[in-house]
């Protein structure tokens, strides 16, 4: 397939994109480039790409592809909440317009990354589900993606498929790495710093998927059979995916032994917890979907990596890793204007 991939110099789209031309697919990518000189490791991809913010997109550049998956976003929380108008503008409104160029292009697939941020605080310990649990969106970032959903999903028809994944909180390592997300932000801090600090008290819930693994559920989604995906939202991660931040924090200490754990329960323990059903996924995609990584490993795969691209205190706490603080360079250089576009 001719694949039109948004994002693809992110943290999830840098592996997506090898992972698809691997499979025989024609990638186009398409970013804005805010995160262009960002990069920890290797070299540029060899792809057609356009430099263009998704909300200046036109039916035209879309000609001739013959499936969209759109990973690009305002990527969490704080950068949500650093403007949240302007993430209405972006995750809510430029989703939207992206999936009625892509249908009127002619474009036959959309593959929609969402997030699993939308059920809100959770007042129980039940797996959430997909179609039945309530959504409670908190932050402009979790409303606007489960907004953006259910316009998108307006559009389905029987020549626009459309299908929406909600990752777990991805790790791992890729050429854009973020150190802002869970796992890859307490191995950063107990590789360079040997300290691993949980602001709560460990017992906050949290599911993780390594970015490899998510790179290939998107490729499933895309491939799949449309009576199967048609419509559908999807949680991805592992069975039993389900780890207390203790767990990841552990899990993190193995693959750095000196490191010391503490517990500094600033957060008490943290309204921020919620387990996720991945039931309908496996029942969907089992038979495909054979995940190649565990959150020890993903942890050693950090450390070694760190190691050998001499990654530094300041590569963790720096704007390299971290989403927000690179936004808020590109602002204070002037280099954006306060609508995130170039200036």
């Amino acid at each position: 397939m001719r694949v039109f991939v948004t994002g693809h110099l992110g943290y999830i789209g840098s592996v997506l994109v090898p992972l698809l031309q691997g499979r025989g697919h024609e990638v186009t990518g398409c970013d804005i480039g805010y995160y262009e000189e960002c990069r920890l490791d290797g070299t540029p991809f060899d792809i057609v790409f356009l430099r263009k913010d998704i909300r200046a997109l036109t039916a035209q550049d879309l000609a001739d592809m013959d499936a969209v998956i759109h990973l690009a976003a305002l990527s969490n929380d704080p950068l949500g909440d650093l403007n949240p108008s302007l993430t209405e503008d972006i995750n809510f409104k430029g989703t939207a317009h992206l999936a009625v160029c892509a249908k009127n292009a002619g474009v036959k697939r959309f593959v929609f990354s969402s997030s699993q941020s939308m059920y809100g605080i959770s007042e129980s310990v039940e797996e959430l589900d997909e179609d039945k649990s309530s959504k409670h969106p908190l932050t402009a970032y979790a409303d606007t993606k489960w907004r953006a959903e259910e316009a998108i999903r307006a559009l389905a028809s029987d020549d626009f498929i459309v299908t929406v994944l909600r990752p777990s909180t991805v790790f791992g390592v890729s050429p854009y790495l973020r150190s802002d997300i869970v796992l890859n932000s307490l191995t950063g801090s107990a590789y360079t710093a040997g300290v691993i600090e949980i602001k709560s008290d460990g017992t906050p819930w949290r599911p993780v998927l390594h970015v490899q693994d998510a790179a290939m559920a998107f490729m499933l989604a895309l491939e799949a059979p449309a009576d199967i995906v048609q419509k559908q939202a999807f949680h991805v991660g592992y069975p039993h995916g389900n780890y207390t931040v203790r767990e990841i924090a552990e899990a993190v200490q193995k693959a750095v032994p000196k490191s010391k754990v503490t517990y500094t329960g600033e957060h008490g323990s943290d309204a921020r917890t919620y387990k996720i059903s991945f039931k309908k996924f496996y029942n969907a995609f089992g038979d495909r979907f054979a995940p190649q990584w565990t959150m020890q490993k993903g942890a050693e795969e950090l450390v070694s990596f760190f190691g050998r691209i001499g990654f530094t205190e300041d590569d963790f706490r720096g704007r390299r890793t971290n989403r927000l603080l690179q936004i808020k360079h590109l602002l204070d250089t002037k280099r954006v204007n306060a609508q995130l576009e170039w200036i």
